[in-house]
């Protein structure tokens, strides 16, 4: 399906930003209040409280909250309190630079101060005298120029757009090719997964969440590399797609592979597996492997690395040696 046919327009796109309904689960099944884990730019904490906060159901508040979310000092302490005490709301406020410079002009302010004023305060040098005594004299309310006042950066809307646009074309795929979706979203965006210790029961996922949730401020970044693929991992479970394990015959060396309706792990999702032994497997496994003896010969494996698939059940059922083998046989 290519990207540039996906409708931006989806009911069932738009609704993820409020909800993960439209993925068939609950927030309580995943433990996220929207449907926009993995979707880049609005699947962080942060910008899912302010998805709650806004509520967002058209394109045009998406791009401001893009623009509000990469801009600093733009949310927290500026646009969200003045969205939260009713003084003004979302499509009112400063959310990416080119607002402060249009909302100016409708103003009746002249055309090079008000891009004057958008350049000084995008690049956080707040409002000159002469710029605050302008905006003052065409009526601008004060909590427009208290909002410029704060300001440190904004984000230009043609970046925010592409962001926006960008999110859409993958929450398409999430919503209606779910298993290729995260088959692409572990193979790209795997950091912090580790095949070793994270194929769980959801009951699992669930309690292993909520113990990174009770120390979220404290967790350092490799345990919110392992939050966050725990997260899409028990999503993926709730939608009924399993992880499957390493196999010595089925797995790729780097992809997650679609299987049967579940997600094969590759070798390399193996904490410390190193990418020759992987690639080397691949390349012995033209013809079945006689036993473990015959693995590690054919493809020139230390004791480490067979260790590590037989942890994760890829050995089983293979004797350890051929000449045991051929002894049963003959036996």
């Amino acid at each position: 399906v290519s990207f540039k046919a996906i409708p931006l327009d989806d009911p069932k796109l738009m609704s993820l930003f409020q909800g993960p309904g439209a993925l068939g689960v609950t927030a309580e099944q995943i433990m996220s209040p929207t449907g926009t884990l993995g979707i880049p730019e609005f699947g962080t904490q942060f910008v899912q409280g302010m998805l709650m906060d806004t509520k967002p159901s058209t394109m045009e508040e998406l791009i401001r909250i893009s623009g509000l979310s990469h801009g600093t000092d733009v949310w927290l302490g500026n646009a969200k309190d003045i969205i939260d005490s009713g003084t003004a709301q979302l499509r009112q406020c400063f959310c990416t630079r080119d607002d402060i410079m249009n909302f100016l002009i409708s103003k009746g302010l002249p055309n090079k101060m008000s891009f004057d004023i958008m350049e000084s305060v995008r690049k956080g040098r707040g409002l000159k005298p002469e710029m605050e005594q302008a905006m003052l004299e065409h009526d601008v309310p004060q909590w427009a120029i208290d909002s410029c006042k704060k300001i440190k950066y904004m984000f230009p809307r043609g970046h925010a757009v592409a962001y926006v646009t960008m999110g859409l074309r993958v929450a398409w795929y999430k919503v209606y090719r779910p298993l290729e979706y995260y088959a692409a979203y572990f193979t790209i965006r795997a950091d912090g997964f580790d095949a070793g210790t994270m194929i769980l029961s959801n009951a699992s996922l669930r309690d292993r969440l909520k113990e990174y949730g009770s120390r979220d401020d404290r967790l350092n970044p490799k345990e919110k590399q392992e939050q966050n693929a725990l997260h899409m991992i028990l999503e993926m479970q709730e939608r009924g797609i399993r992880l499957l394990p390493v196999n010595l015959y089925h797995s790729d060396p780097r992809r997650f592979l679609p299987e049967n309706g579940d997600l094969r792990c590759p070798f390399l999702s193996l904490n410390g597996f190193p990418e020759a032994a992987a690639d080397a497997i691949v390349e012995a496994r033209g013809t079945e492997f006689l036993s473990v003896e015959d693995l590690r010969l054919r493809a020139h494996l230390g004791t480490s690395i067979t260790d590590m698939l037989r942890t994760q059940g890829a050995l089983e059922g293979l004797p350890e040696t051929s000449q045991v083998d051929m002894f049963s046989i003959l036996g």
